[in-house]
């Protein structure tokens, strides 16, 4: 079977339909949420960030599978809805992936940027940001760029694989090590080992994770004695997971303006992610090939 595009929506639709309820009869509702999840998985997939860009590029591409299609603000407002049905859907495929039951945790942090000049944030609750994104963004600092950043920071757990595992959006000063203790029980059955950088590091942190019967491994700090476990190359995959979901699936390019809307943003691009990699999985090519789905 070959992998491409529709191959993959076909799957989304598939699962989608047959996972969430029945709506009730609606004169105005002309596509399903699940019709609604294809396309949000379609416009990641496609990297188009503009819903009015991806609507009238699918009303040329994708009229056949989807003749009702609805306009840009029919689509925002759906997309805006159906928050809980994305992550629903994804955590039903991410559950059928391997990664999603490894004994390897990777777990790290990203930022999520709201506002990049002085100008925009000092305005935020006006007219850039509403009052919700604004009162839960703050200034993080980027270890990765080396500079400040105002907005959120994406936690998560992921398998070896890319199968996401655990979420949380949070405010960017929030510390990683406090929001990983809230992550962890929700994806730890014991054994597993948890594969961190050296924002994790301290002894309460590692003891919390051994009483959830996992152990934490991450690079020593300068003033720490070397371990001698190689675990670089497994770091790095982490960091091509956040990759991937930031450049091909547009995530560092949200373009979201309410907190509400950053959520569903950030499930649409880790659902379209965990798409791929279940799909990937069930045709036996690697898990985070997604060049066949985005040609």
């Amino acid at each position: 079977m070959i992998a491409d595009l529709d191959l993959l929506l076909t799957m989304v639709f598939y699962t989608a339909d047959n996972l969430l309820p029945a709506c009730k009869a609606n004169g105005r509702r002309a596509l399903s949420d699940a019709e609604v999840i294809t396309l949000l998985v379609a416009q990641a997939i496609m990297g188009i960030t503009s819903d009015r860009r991806f609507v009238r590029l699918a009303r040329r591409q994708l009229v056949a599978w989807f003749p009702a299609l609805v306009g840009q603000s029919g689509f925002h407002k759906r997309r805006a809805r159906l928050t809980g049905a994305l992550e629903l859907v994804m955590s039903a495929l991410a559950r059928e992936c391997p990664g999603f039951f490894d004994e390897l945790v990777l777990i790290d942090s990203t930022p999520v940027e709201c506002a990049r000049s002085r100008e925009t944030v000092k305005r935020a609750g006006e007219s850039c940001l509403d009052d919700a994104i604004a009162n839960a963004a703050a200034y993080g600092y980027c270890r990765s760029h080396s500079r400040y950043f105002y907005g959120m920071r994406l936690h998560a757990a992921f398998g070896p694989d890319g199968t996401p595992r655990a979420l949380r959006l949070t405010g960017a000063d929030r510390p990683e090590r406090d929001v990983a203790l809230e992550l962890l029980p929700t994806t730890l059955r014991g054994g597993e080992t948890v594969i961190a950088d050296k924002g994790y590091a301290g002894q309460h942190f590692a003891t919390a994770v051994a009483q959830l019967g996992a152990i934490v491994i991450r690079p020593a700090r300068a003033n720490e004695p070397h371990t001698g476990v190689p675990i670089a190359r497994i770091r790095q995959r982490i960091e091509s997971i956040f990759w991937t979901a930031k450049d091909l699936l547009t995530l560092e390019r949200h373009g979201a303006r309410t907190l509400h809307n950053l959520r569903a943003r950030v499930l649409q691009r880790l659902l379209a992610l965990t798409a791929c990699v279940y799909l990937n999985h069930w045709l036996g090519r690697p898990s985070r090939a997604l060049a066949d789905y985005t040609a």
